[in-house]
């Protein structure tokens, strides 16, 4: 297939066509997925192409989705179920943390359970504090769950085509704010290694460990600051929580000597936390400056449109804390 402009959501959609069209043991499950064709159209027309069999409206009920999705995984099929909203991932939490992460180590290794569960976080729609969340702390917490979190178009066509391919289950977080971006893909170029981060700007004087939506930001921010404040920022694309790839970090901040993990989850306990600690501990003796954590507020979301935006983290936020990194 020939390289093509396309947006986020239809790369998704590609990888779930093109995994459905070369393996019958693949279907999608969950709310309005079928005739509808999902909540933000990764699905749509989907039903016409695979049947009701492959693609399958289910009732609304998280735990059922969850539920069935771990039992028909592993029962031989690899089962792409998806949530509405990342919010509900409370509602799943035995079926997925309790059950889906530990199988392969309740069974001694006898069975695994490939599947991905598909959900949409972050803000952007005014939603409101119950459909706006960035939950992907509670999945990064538990142990046996891979948890991937595309920036890109390109990486939203290689990241959930490679999900597909895992033998343990995936927990795969589109930002509702990236479904109608365009970027060109190739499908047929050879991807990043699954896990593997991507050092989208090159930089000497700070480094910007990012992740979904807030590589954007960043990268925004990173231009602004080199041509009205000559800092040059590092920017690192995660794209997996996990696996998480410090290997590409870590020679990036013992260069630089200074880094800040820019993260839309809340700032207490979150993965910017984690990801802090983390440098800290490894990079300790290279280090100009503590590391600095640019995460959302610790408040819910408001469903006023300013609010709500100036409550995670923005290009400017990212900006004024690295000019007071070097004042």
């Amino acid at each position: 297939m020939a390289m093509q402009e396309t947006t986020y959501r239809d790369a998704l959609k590609l990888a779930l066509s093109e995994a459905m069209t070369a393996d019958d043991s693949v279907i999608v499950m969950g709310e309005e997925v079928g005739r509808y064709g999902g909540a933000y159209g990764v699905t749509k027309n989907l039903i016409s192409e695979f049947g009701p069999e492959r693609v399958i409206d289910t009732p609304i009920s998280e735990a059922a989705i969850v539920g069935a999705a771990v039992g028909a995984a592993m029962t031989g099929l690899r089962p792409v179920a998806e949530l509405m909203y990342v919010d509900f991932i409370g509602m799943t939490m035995d079926q997925l943390a309790n059950q889906a992460a530990k199988i392969r180590y309740m069974f001694g290794g006898q069975i695994g359970v490939p599947m991905v569960l598909r959900t949409q976080g972050g803000t952007g729609r005014s939603a409101g504090a119950q459909h706006s969340q960035s939950l992907e702390g509670y999945v990064m917490h538990t142990p046996g769950l891979r948890l991937a979190m595309p920036a890109t178009v390109e990486d939203a066509y290689h990241l959930l085509r490679q999900a597909l391919q895992q033998p343990d289950p995936v927990v795969f977080i589109e930002h509702k704010g990236l479904y109608t971006m365009k970027g060109v893909l190739d499908p047929d170029v050879e991807p990043a290694e699954w896990g593997r981060a991507k050092v989208l700007r090159e930089g000497k004087d700070l480094v910007i460990v990012t992740y979904s939506r807030q590589v954007h930001h960043a990268l925004a921010a990173a231009e602004e600051m080199a041509s009205k404040h000559g800092i040059e920022a590092a920017v690192v694309d995660l794209r997996t929580l996990n696996p998480l790839d410090f290997d590409t970090i870590r020679p990036l901040v013992e260069q630089a000597g200074r880094a800040m993990v820019v993260s839309e989850g809340v700032m207490t306990g979150g993965v910017a936390a984690e990801l802090a600690a983390r440098i800290t501990e490894e990079c300790f003796d290279f280090l100009e400056d503590p590391v600095v954590r640019v995460a959302g507020e610790d408040i819910p979301i408001s469903v006023s449109p300013l609010l709500e935006q100036n409550s995670v983290p923005t290009p400017d936020l990212i900006v004024e804390t690295a000019r007071k990194m070097f004042a």
